[in-house]
């Protein structure tokens, strides 16, 4: 019987040794940054705790407002942090805090919840305490004025509505002077763009086809038909050679081109003037051609255009546009 109450009172005291350990090693802690800061200081209140692995924690539920002086800013989140012991952990979570009234704060101990094998219990951290300074203040210099604020830099998002506006009416007033000036002159305001002024070649060959297509002289209107061949060849050697054949006679234009030999060939020379010759007797000596005379008038005079046009300086293809010629005459294959 006294060999049983042995064996309880050994089993009761190493369960009770085994308890004491974890409850040694199960410890709530507060701590600050620092206990001394100016008004409006920031730092952290650290709330921490050692534990076993096999307990539940549930941090304090801390406010707003500590002590109605002292503010939290900010809240982390909870770290883990594996101790020594394998068996151990510990929880930190910080607090960012603040107080605008100077005075010594007393925080007061918060309370972890613990539980185990579904048993709840508390255990508190320690109370620290908060020292809140102002600033010192020198007596012994007199009182000064209120320094003026320091003027801050301009930036370029403030200056811009100016420079925008500068240019503005200095565009107005330039538009005015502008307005002024063109009016004066009788100038239109906006002056378009001409078009390019079309070859000699191309007005002349527009005109023959529109002859051609009209077929006037088989309408019994030989003489118009002449003068209107005979007029788009003069205005065709006025722009390509700057003769006034417009308001020259025949022998007076063949006289120019003698003249000056190195402008047509021979051959050519000779049809300009059959064309003109014969539409000279046509319109002044009512000479009635035959219809063979009317159809090579028309052909000498494409003859002589086509002879004496200026030929174009073709540019120089790009590389892309030859691999795109290229492309579409494969295509066409």
């Amino acid at each position: 019987m006294k060999f049983r109450i042995k064996i309880l009172i050994t089993f009761f005291i190493v369960l009770l040794g085994v308890e004491l350990a974890q409850a040694q090693r199960l410890k709530a802690t507060a701590r600050l940054d620092s206990a001394n800061i100016l008004i409006g200081d920031q730092i952290k209140l650290f709330l921490e705790i050692d534990y076993p692995k096999d307990f539940e924690i549930e941090f304090p539920n801390v406010p707003d407002t500590l002590q109605n002086l002292i503010e939290v800013l900010e809240r982390s989140g909870i770290d883990t942090i594996q101790l020594d012991n394998e068996n151990f952990e510990k929880q930190i979570q910080a607090y960012t805090i603040t107080s605008f009234d100077s005075g010594s704060y007393r925080i007061a101990p918060k309370w972890f919840k613990i539980r185990k094998d579904g048993k709840v219990d508390s255990i508190p951290t320690n109370g620290v305490s908060l020292f809140v300074h102002t600033m010192a203040i020198d007596t012994t210099r007199s009182i000064t004025d209120i320094k003026m604020p320091y003027d801050a830099p301009l930036t370029l998002k403030e200056v811009t509505p100016y420079i925008l506006g500068v240019i503005l009416i200095g565009a107005i007033i330039f538009l005015i002077l502008y307005s002024i000036k063109r009016k004066k002159k009788n100038q239109p305001l906006f002056k378009l763009p001409t078009k390019p002024k079309e070859p000699a070649h191309i007005i002349a060959l527009r005109e023959l086809d529109r002859i051609k297509n009209e077929k006037i002289w088989q309408k019994e209107k030989t003489k118009q038909y002449y003068s209107e061949v005979t007029d788009a060849l003069r205005n065709y050697i006025e722009d390509r050679f700057e003769i006034p054949a417009m308001e020259q006679t025949t022998d007076e234009i063949l006289e120019s081109f003698r003249y000056r030999k190195d402008l047509l060939k021979d051959k050519t020379f000779q049809n300009l003037s059959q064309i003109l010759s014969l539409a000279d007797l046509v319109k002044f000596a009512k000479y009635k051609p035959l219809p063979d005379d009317d159809n090579l008038t028309l052909v000498n005079s494409y003859f002589f255009v086509n002879e004496t046009k200026k030929e174009e300086i073709k540019k120089p293809e790009k590389p892309e546009d030859l691999e795109e010629k290229d492309t579409e005459e494969n295509t066409k294959e």
